[in-house]
């Protein structure tokens, strides 16, 4: 079944203890990348939405690492721009789950039939797959290289057969 999580940025980025603290580029930027990681180990598809409501113009879409990052139109909010991807994208075959903490957002888009995820729970789920992947890449540094390592089993079957007809 397909999977797609969208992520109300900033809300996220508030309930982050060390992303709160930074300029809000540098914050925008941590999270899609943390979100990157995220949809490549989780294998859903990631949309992150951010406000700008107070700026002038149309919605912008830029896809950063496989990540869909959407900035809202002049006076809409991100949680309106939420509920109406829920809206307009909801399937038989696709479950959508929402980040964020806010609670009346929660209800509306639970009542569209999309599944919550607090902003903390989604910030566990990105610390543990951090430390997953740092955990790979620590085990690969660590295992003596040999010349069959990226060789398919086939391919390894086949000289490991030559090497003993010798």
């Amino acid at each position: 079944m397909e999977e797609w999580l969208i992520v109300d940025g900033y809300n996220v980025i508030g309930a982050h203890i060390k992303w709160a603290t930074l300029p809000l580029d540098e914050s925008r930027d941590l999270l899609v990348a943390a979100l990157a990681e995220y949809q490549a180990v989780m294998g859903r598809e990631v949309t992150v939405v951010f406000d700008a409501h107070r700026s002038p113009g149309a919605e912008t879409k830029i896809i950063e690492s496989r990540v869909s990052v959407w900035f809202t139109r002049e006076h809409e909010t991100a949680d309106q721009m939420i509920e109406r991807l829920v809206r307009q994208h909801k399937k038989a075959k696709r479950h959508i789950y929402v980040a964020t903490s806010d609670y009346l957002e929660q209800r509306m888009v639970f009542g569209q039939g999309a599944y919550r995820v607090s902003s903390r729970e989604l910030i566990q789920d990105l610390a543990v797959i951090d430390k997953k992947i740092s955990r790979r890449i620590q085990e690969k540094k660590e295992r003596p290289a040999t010349l069959g390592q990226g060789l398919a089993g086939d391919l390894l079957e086949i000289l490991e057969k030559w090497r003993r007809e010798k």
